[in-house]
């Protein structure tokens, strides 16, 4: 036995515990997904559709994929579950070291990225309600950071409390969004300029739909910590993404029949634009307010469940034990809050000097998101495989056709998120890279944990 083990305290060295109910999970879940994207994506989907049915179709795909994706998650995660949700899964089939590279990307380009663009989103409308000057959009975002990660430092119980507030006020206020559209119209729709898409090209679409579904994957986190999680997480998983999908494709209806298919690929706002022209510049207030609390929503489950993969790979590598510490008075891994806090922190002020940090974060993130995902369903045969006496309650139907169409669409996004974008998507895999130098330098990984929670 570690010698150090015997002195720490039990309130920073226990592990998760199963405090949390289904209705908990279901608004991480929704909160992860229903963010920022919804309100700012359809212009760009728009903008490179070749019609107004492919649009609406490919809204219908991406939502059809991220259930298969779900479905292969959830055998995953009740079979195996664990607190490092893809860390875990990619650690039982590849090893330790090798699923370390996948949590440094997860600390350095994944989440901490995504949770600074969506603390700019933020920013970016906070500016429309109330402007500071010239550094307002970066004083907001370093003030959502903050204030996120203090919540989450305090306790899960106060991280998802907040979570459950917030899912409560976004989600109300995209559908109040697409009873605007649907019901109410302006004598002329707005924008209603042609089209002008960008050459019809179907991976850049599917880029653009699957980041707005991105996220629903998180909930695995969670899955140590959730009250009978094998038998109600693909549950949540499946609910959520069928109420996500249907929410998605109404919205992207209100915003064509509104502002036409133009319309709609000529705005940088869409759906502020398409409230400006159905109330006036109250309307585009009340949007600005709504995306603010659907991008906090998402940077909130974002940040829970990115700091349960931090304190993961602390759990198995020594030298980094210091943020595999699980505080079971607060019920939060305290340690791993405050790194990834520290670090978004830290790219807030770097990307105050960037000129476009939307696109930047998605070139960035996309093709190592892309390439882990892939991974991970390869995980899925190596496991069955592997482990044939390990108990599943929930199983992919369909086998191997789901998990291989899973693989099919990851592989196919990987490639397409490299084809189209540019010098942020190769910084992003020389980050990677750091982390695969980083390896020679860590001790030894700990003993399989492969019973830990």
């Amino acid at each position: 036995m570690d010698p150090r083990a015997q002195t720490t305290p039990a309130s920073v060295s226990g592990r998760p515990r199963p405090i949390l109910g289904r209705r908990e999970a279901f608004a991480v879940t929704i909160g992860i997904v229903v963010g920022a994207g919804i309100f700012r994506t359809p212009s760009l989907v728009a903008g490179a559709a070749p019609g107004e049915l492919a649009m609406l179709l490919a809204w219908v795909a991406g939502g059809v994929l991220s259930l298969i994706g779900a479905l292969c998650y959830a055998e995953l995660a009740t079979a195996y579950p664990q607190a490092g949700g893809d860390y875990a899964y990619l650690r039982r089939a590849y090893g330790t070291r090798f699923a370390f590279l996948y949590a440094w990307a997860r600390l350095t380009v994944i989440q901490t990225g995504s949770i600074v663009l969506l603390a700019y989103v933020v920013g970016d409308y906070m500016r429309q309600i109330v402007d500071l000057g010239a550094w307002s959009s970066s004083l907001y975002a370093a003030a959502t950071v903050v204030l996120l990660t203090v919540c989450n430092w305090l306790g899960v119980r106060q991280g998802t409390g907040l979570q459950n507030v917030l899912t409560v006020v976004e989600v109300p206020g995209l559908c109040l969004v697409i009873a605007a559209g649907l019901l109410f119209a302006p004598d002329v729709p707005a924008l209603a300029a042609a089209a002008d898409a960008e050459g019809g090209s179907l991976g850049l679409v599917l880029v653009f739909v699957l980041l707005t579904y991105g996220g629903w994957n998180e909930a695995v986190y969670l899955t140590a910590e959730v009250r009978d999680a094998r038998r109600w997480m693909p549950r949540i998983l499946g609910l959520s993404l069928v109420v996500i999908a249907a929410l998605y494709v109404l919205a992207n209806l209100a915003y064509l029949r509104i502002l036409g298919m133009g319309g709609m690929a000529a705005s940088d706002a869409v759906a502020a634009d398409m409230m400006r022209a159905v109330f006036g510049g109250p309307g585009a207030t009340l949007m600005s307010a709504i995306v603010v609390v659907a991008a906090l929503t998402s940077a909130n489950a974002t940040l829970i469940t990115g700091a349960r993969g931090v304190y993961a790979v602390g759990r198995d590598f020594r030298a980094l034990a210091a943020i595999g510490r699980w505080d079971v008075r607060h019920g939060s891994p305290r340690a791993a809050v405050l790194l990834q806090g520290g670090l978004s922190l830290g790219l807030v002020g770097l990307a105050a000097t960037a000129l476009d940090g939307f696109r930047m974060a998605v070139e960035y993130t996309a093709p190592v998101f892309w390439l882990f995902f892939l991974l991970v369903g390869i995980a899925l045969f190596v496991l069955r495989r592997r482990d044939p006496d390990t108990a599943r309650p929930f199983r992919v139907p369909l086998y191997p056709v789901l998990p291989l169409l899973f693989c099919a669409t990851s592989a196919f996004l990987l490639y397409a998120s490299l084809a189209h974008t540019g010098l942020g998507a190769l910084v992003g895999v020389a980050v990677l890279a750091i982390g695969a130098l980083l390896l020679p330098f860590l001790d030894p990984p700990h003993p399989q944990r492969e019973s830990s929670p």
